[in-house]
């Protein structure tokens, strides 16, 4: 259980934070943009909710818990020592992603496949859902880079690549299963 009982502690005010394993490195480290990143998704998904309602909400409110084990799992280096360490580190497991990907097999069902590429917009729920989509497209961009560095959990990487795909097929399901999908017109305004 974790208790904070004092926000501000003043070991940041150097440019330093601590890592899960207790390592101090620059805020701007590319481990803890990532892992901040994943964070930025979260709030996202928080905006999202104000708009969601029923099985949606549910299902955002179960990714807003993932994105935590996310940056739990990110702001904890040293994947090789995980069996040494005096509490297992938690790590995000190929089934959360199994799960993601069978939610948008669900939902993509009821759409019509895509003859053209849309545009971010429709509903206050599906512009949501975009904004969510894109930071978790940068959030895996960071992460992927991140991978390139140090050691990352594959099923994270693999979480945050599956997550986008369930924003944009949830914008869908948002603008009345696709049928007020706002369409891109190539060259509508030369």
């Amino acid at each position: 259980m974790v208790v904070l009982s004092k926000i501000y502690t003043k070991t940041g005010d150097a440019g330093e934070t601590a890592l899960g394993n207790g390592a101090r490195v620059a805020k701007h480290s590319t481990r803890v943009t990532a892992y901040g990143t994943v964070d930025e998704v979260n709030a996202t998904v928080g905006l999202a909710r104000l708009q969601a309602a029923g099985e949606i909400d549910a299902q955002l409110a179960m990714i807003q818990n993932d994105l935590f084990d996310i940056g739990a799992d990110l702001c904890r280096p040293d994947m090789e020592k995980d069996a040494e360490a005096d509490y297992p580190p938690l790590r995000v497991t190929e089934d959360q992603v199994a799960r993601l990907e069978a939610e948008i097999d669900a939902m993509n069902a009821a759409l019509e496949p895509l003859r053209s590429f849309i545009l971010p917009g429709g509903s206050a729920l599906a512009a949501h859902l975009h904004l969510c989509r894109t930071v978790a497209r940068r959030a895996e961009r960071l992460t992927v880079e991140l991978a390139t560095m140090e050691a990352v959990n594959p099923a994270a990487v693999k979480y945050l690549n599956r997550l986008s795909d369930w924003f944009f097929v949830a914008a869908r399901i948002a603008n009345d299963d696709g049928k007020a999908d706002v369409l891109w017109v190539p060259g509508a305004n030369r």
